[in-house]
């Protein structure tokens, strides 16, 4: 195998002319120099050097391996350049956890943008709740997570890196009709007596649900329990239950009404990435897809920090 630095020793000499000049311009001593030419011929078994004196020529031999080592030292640095670009180009798979009301507003749109803008650069969506998304992120499940920081069951520590996206409501979630539809917030107390759908148990929303109802006084009377929002709000639409949701979840073309809590409840959203990340550049573009999110007019300014490590 051709040693580069030899290659390139040897091409400066055919350029300089002399091996002085050459360990000057490397900062190197002239003895080394020598060596590692000698090396080179013992790589190639052929005369490359002959002296003349008290200087140097190149053999024929030598004056082939030279220009010709000028051509591959040109494709290397060449190769070089291009992976230094691709390294500074989003590009490869990153593996993005998603709570699933920010599926379709939020990582939907982001990964179809940078489909556009960056093509060598693959997202992959995971449909991950509070919960999930935070343990598969150390783990190295997910390269990337939108979740809320308001969760209590993630450890916030300094191997993370936390980006505001702002704040979702939390919303009263009624079927068309209903008496409490009639006011512009709802007290929970006045819920009292009512049958709810609630998402799974232990998960963010069930969580959320059963300490906001205990806060008010009451213990929920759940009909059903679901993992997705569409079956929730299905559920509210054909079997009269009610249901607290993010306002993210609450799309027009559900047959409900919504209605802000009273005292307002919001949670924080945000990007949640390792500092010690590869794919740095990937990670960064992901993140700056996110953050692109004009459509979601129910995704506000952000209300207070984010947890800080």
């Amino acid at each position: 195998m051709l040693n580069s630095g030899r290659l390139r020793l040897l091409s400066l000499l055919d350029t300089l002319g002399t091996v002085r000049a050459v360990a000057e311009t490397l900062h190197l001593s002239a003895s080394t120099v020598s060596q590692q030419l000698a090396v080179l011929e013992t790589e190639t078994r052929c005369r490359l050097i002959e002296r003349t004196g008290r200087r140097v020529r190149l053999t024929p031999a030598g004056l082939v391996l030279a220009r010709r080592g000028r051509e591959i030292l040109d494709r290397m640095s060449e190769a070089e350049a291009e992976l230094r670009a691709l390294n500074e180009e989003p590009i490869g798979t990153v593996r993005l956890g998603v709570f699933q009301s920010a599926i379709y507003t939020l990582a939907v749109p982001a990964a179809t943008r940078l489909a556009t803008t960056h093509p060598h650069l693959h997202v992959e969506l995971v449909e991950m709740e509070p919960h999930e998304s935070g343990p598969a992120l150390r783990s190295g499940e997910a390269d990337v997570i939108v979740t809320t920081t308001d969760y209590a069951g993630l450890s916030w520590g300094a191997d993370l890196e936390i980006t505001s996206l702002g704040t979702d409501s939390v919303v009263l979630v009624l079927p068309r009709g209903h008496p409490l539809a009639s006011r512009t917030a709802v007290n929970l107390a006045a819920c009292k007596e009512e049958t709810w759908a609630c998402d799974r148990p232990q998960s963010y929303m069930a969580d959320l649900t059963v300490r906001l109802c205990r806060e008010s006084g009451f213990e929920p009377r759940v009909a059903c329990r679901f993992g997705n929002y569409l079956m929730l709000l299905r559920h509210v639409e054909s079997a009269g239950s009610i249901a607290l949701l993010p306002a993210l979840a609450v799309t027009p073309d559900h047959a409900v009404v919504t209605r802000e809590l009273s005292p307002p409840v919001h949670r924080n959203v945000a990007v949640v990435v390792r500092r010690a990340t590869p794919q740095r550049a990937a990670v960064n573009a992901v993140i700056a897809a996110l953050r692109e999110h004009p459509e979601i007019p129910a995704l506000a300014e952000p209300r207070g920090e984010a947890p800080q490590p």
